[in-house]
C-alpha cells in the first residue's frame, strides 16, 4: 500500500482489537483505528510495534482463549479436587 523507501512520516495506530499498524501522518485514519504511539520514519514506527506486538492474535481470541483455559482448570478442579 505505501512504498518501502518513501520519506512520509507515519503514526503508529491500534484498532479495538490490539491489533497495530502504520498510517501517514495527515491522512484520516480509517474507522475503527486510534493513534498510539510514535510518528516518524516507517522503520521508527514498525521498530516500536515490533517491542509491544509480541502475541499477534487479536484481543477477542486472547480473552476467549484465557477464559478457556480457566473454564477447563475450574472443571478439572472439580473432579479431582485442589491439588
Amino acid at each position: 500500500m505505501f512504498e518501502d523507501d518513501d520519506a512520509r512520516d507515519y503514526q503508529v495506530v491500534i484498532n479495538d482489537e490490539e491489533q497495530y499498524s502504520i498510517w501517514p501522518v495527515g491522512r484520516e485514519l480509517p474507522p475503527g483505528w486510534r493513534a498510539q504511539g510514535p510518528a516518524g520514519t516507517k522503520a521508527i514506527c514498525l521498530s516500536h510495534i515490533d517491542e509491544l506486538w509480541v502475541d499477534m492474535r487479536p484481543r477477542s481470541l486472547r480473552l476467549s482463549t484465557a477464559e478457556d483455559t480457566v473454564a477447563r482448570s475450574a472443571g478439572r478442579m472439580s473432579v479431582r479436587g485442589p491439588a
